[in-house]
Parts: C-alpha cells; structure tokens; sequence
C-alpha cells in the first residue's frame, strides 16, 4: 500500500506527494526547480529536454529566497528570480522581511499583480547578513515583530496561502518554535515547515525531530512539515513516521541529486523498487542539462556554466574522479568544456555505495550575528524599519 495517500493541503493547493523543495539561495531558481519538477513528474534521465510532467509535476517547489524591499523596489535581478516557468502550478514565492510595513507592501503586490499562487515567509536563514538585520532565524525571538509581520501579511495576501519556515530557535537558550508555531496559528498562517535544528548549529550535527513531533502536537489545527537530514526517500518516509509530520520539505539533500524527486514520489506512492540510481553517464547527462537551463536562463551560456560550478562537487560525491579533474571540471567556462571534461571520466561507474550522504554546508556551533540588545526582551521591537530590510535577494 502507499505510505501516504493523504495530500498536503495548501490552501486551495493539494500537494501529492505531500513534498517541498526548500528554498535554497543561488540554487532553487527556475533552472533547478525545472529539473527537480521533471523528475517528479516521471521524466527520464536521458533522451530529451528537461521539462515538468503533466501539471508541472509532483509535490511543491519554491523559489529561492526574495527579499521584500528588492521586490517592492522592482529590482531588476529580484523580477527576474519571480519570473515562472507557465508549467510551475502552483507558483510559489518565499519572502524575506523585517519591516510589517514592508512585508505587507510586497505581498499585496505579489496578490495584486497575480506574481504567485502561494507565499512563504523566511524565518529560517540563519547566514550573519540576515540575522545581524533581526531577519531569518532571529525574528522569531520577537513575538510581536513577528506576529505584526504574519498579520500584514495574511491580511495582504487575500486568497493566496501563506505558510512559513523557521528553526527551533537562535541557540539552546532561545528556543522559538513552539511561540512562533501558536502565533502563526493565530494569524491565519496555512502551515508551518521546521528546520529542527537552532541558528546557532547552521547545519551541523542532527537535525531533532523530536522538535517536529512536538510542534505537530502543540499546533493540531494546520499541517506540520520536517526538514533536516532527508537524504533519501527512505528518510522522508521516516521522519513522517517518527514525527507525524504532514509532509516533508527537502534541501540540501537534492544537492546534485535533483532526481531524488523521482525516488520520493515512488516511495510515498509505494513504489520501492524505483528508487534512482543512475550511472555517471546519466548523471553527466544532468549536469549538461542543469548548466544548459541555467545559461538559457540567464541569457548567456558562460554565465550559466559558471553559475552551476558550484553545482559539480555535488553530483560527482561518491564517484570515483579524480581531485585534478573535479578542480578542473569547477573551472569551466563553456558547455563544450564542461561535456569534454565529463566524457574524460569512466562513464559507466554504476552509482556508488554511499553517495546519498550529507552534501553541502554542514559546520555548527556558530555565534548568531544580531542586532544590539536583540535578546534583551523577547517582545520589544522598537527600532525596527524598512531600513532593516536588505536590498538584494537570492544568493
């Protein structure tokens, strides 16, 4: 039988598989998203274009990260990272903002303007730019900064859900969630994803999901979705066993790994025996595509190759290449380069063991960057304006 035959409900949105893509900076832009939404969608590894299956594919997926003054500012970079793909339904928006005033602005526009069909709020980042501003991971220390910015936004968004993602909190000293979870109840917010690790820890160490488990049962009334450490559909299926948790919303785990779509969409339907496990030549093959998409995007094919350099070490863990060809293959310049370099390889490698571990950053026990006198009191929010806000959004 299926693991799950229940859809997460998002507003007026079913998501079957109850499956997101988290909002990655500089990496879930519509390139990205389009290769995560083909695999979703039954799309092969090889013979054709990457493009989204019937109805955009399965599950959710979320752009990167848009910051509410750029957005409202019409920062040209900011309109471009909004701009959708006709195939992505519904088209989703994650939003960062400190300022109610600001944040309200941005939503309104977004519902006026017909820019998206469901926003998320960040307030989970927890990278030194956004937390010294009082914005990601920090905000939810200040209940009633926080509850000011769900209020304006809710009440801007109209008929668009709106949901948000956070942390457990700034350290072990600060814990926010379980606040933050029956304040975004009470403002109207359609459901809440938990990171269940704190600031401080980045993305170190083991996400808690004892946290998630105990966030469903404090905030019964709208779904609850985990993220931290899903590396495989197996870990998905996990968590929602082990927490409760209404879906899943998966990060660095689709890191050069944009096929792990496909596998989570086979196990929540019950198809185990189609998990991924493609050769090196099938991964190469992505790897053109992913750089393709991102040069066709970007309106220059070197520009897209650089941009997915970072995106190499990622889908060669676990193959066997060498340190001199990985540093050569993150150089390069040109789709011809970058083919040239990857037919160099033994192509044929089958998956390896292993490769489905931890990739991207993983470092912990951070200091958390914010604002002077930010933990004085966990209600004053005095000195907060739109100048708090930052002006660039993305990665």
């Amino acid at each position: 039988m299926p693991e799950s035959t229940t859809p997460l409900q998002i507003g007026p949105h079913s998501v079957r598989p109850p499956v997101v893509l988290a909002p990655m900076a500089g990496i879930t832009n519509a390139p990205f998203r389009t290769l995560c939404r083909h695999f979703a969608g039954g799309g092969a590894f090889a013979g054709g274009e990457a493009k989204a299956g019937a109805g955009g594919g399965k599950g959710l997926f979320v752009s990167e990260m848009i910051t509410t003054r750029a957005l409202v500012e019409r920062n040209e970079k900011t309109m471009q990272l909004i701009r959708f793909d006709a195939t992505e339904k519904p088209r989703s928006i994650q939003l960062y903002g400190v300022d109610p005033a600001t944040v309200g602005k941005a939503v309104r526009m977004i519902a006026e303007e017909g820019l998206a069909d469901h926003i998320d709020l960040n307030f989970g980042c927890p990278v030194p730019k956004v937390t010294r501003k009082g914005g990601g991971s920090a905000l939810p220390y200040k209940r009633n900064l926080l509850r000011a910015i769900l209020r304006e936004a809710v009440s801007g968004a109209g008929d668009l859900p709106v949901t948000m993602k956070m942390r457990k909190g700034i350290d072990d000293d600060h814990i926010t969630y379980l606040d933050a979870g029956r304040i975004a109840v009470e403002e109207g917010v359609t459901s809440i994803a938990l990171h269940g690790r704190t600031a401080a820890q980045h993305y170190g160490g083991t996400a808690d999901w004892e946290a998630i488990a105990r966030l469903k049962e404090h905030v019964p009334e709208i779904p609850v979705l985990g993220n931290g450490d899903i590396w495989s559909a197996e870990d998905a299926l996990r968590m929602v066993r082990e927490t409760g948790c209404d879906g899943v919303v998966v990060g660095r785990g689709c890191l050069g790994r944009p096929w792990l779509f496909a596998d989570l969409v086979a196990a929540f339907e019950g198809r185990h025996e189609d998990i991924a496990r493609p050769s090196l030549r099938q991964v190469a093959d992505v790897m053109v595509r992913h750089a393709t998409l991102l040069g066709e995007w970007l309106g220059d094919e070197a520009k897209g190759v650089v941009d997915f350099r970072k995106h190499v070490a990622w889908y060669l863990k676990g193959f066997a290449v060498g340190s001199e060809m990985r540093k050569r293959l993150a150089i390069t310049s040109s789709l011809a380069e970058l083919r040239a370099g990857l037919d160099e390889l033994d192509l044929d490698q089958p998956w390896p063991t292993g490769a489905d571990g931890p990739r991207g950053r993983t470092s912990g026990n951070n200091r958390v960057v914010l604002p002077d006198g930010w933990l004085k009191d966990p209600y004053d929010c005095a000195g907060i304006t739109e100048d708090a806000e930052l002006d660039t959004s993305g990665g």
